[in-house]
């Protein structure tokens, strides 16, 4: 979905979960979900804090983010306890809006990225939703459709198109 919008001139973040297995995998490292997913979850809120700041100095005036602050944050309270949801994503707000993707069976797999499955997706989908409804943000779920017609859609919405 978020090649999609690249496609089409949209400023787009990539998901730090995968950059951060590709950097881990490719230095034998340890900060892996599957390994230690408190040191992984340290390392996402350090580049969700890296891209947002980042993005707050771009030209562009929307930027499409594939995870978030609040998704690492959830992650690292999620593993260790710690109450850090609603400090970090107060300090870092995104757009009012976020758009959610929940686990599709029809299409969801693991891959060497993402080795957890379905049900620990479903688990964290619904984390998320808690997480970002507490922190005030509006969820709005992108229906189950082609990856055009759900990039038409998040654009609709946000008022870009027709």
């Amino acid at each position: 979905m978020l090649a999609e919008l690249q496609r089409r001139g949209y400023a787009v973040v990539a998901e730090p979960g995968r950059r951060i297995v590709a950097e881990e995998a490719a230095r034998n490292g340890r900060a892996l979900p599957w390994l230690d997913l408190t040191a992984f979850a340290r390392r996402a809120i350090a580049m969700s804090i890296a891209d947002r700041n980042a993005a707050l100095g771009r030209a562009e005036n929307c930027v499409f983010f594939d995870r978030s602050l609040v998704d690492a944050a959830a992650a690292f309270a999620h593993c260790t306890g710690a109450p850090v949801v609603r400090a970090l994503g107060m300090a870092h707000r995104y757009g009012r809006r976020v758009f959610m993707t929940p686990p599709w069976p029809e299409i969801y797999v693991s891959d060497p990225q993402r080795q957890h499955g379905f049900a620990d997706a479903l688990a964290e989908y619904e984390r998320l939703t808690k997480a970002y409804t507490a922190l005030g943000y509006e969820i709005v779920v992108v229906p189950k459709a082609p990856v055009v017609a759900r990039a038409d859609f998040i654009l609709k919405m946000l008022g870009f198109s027709k």
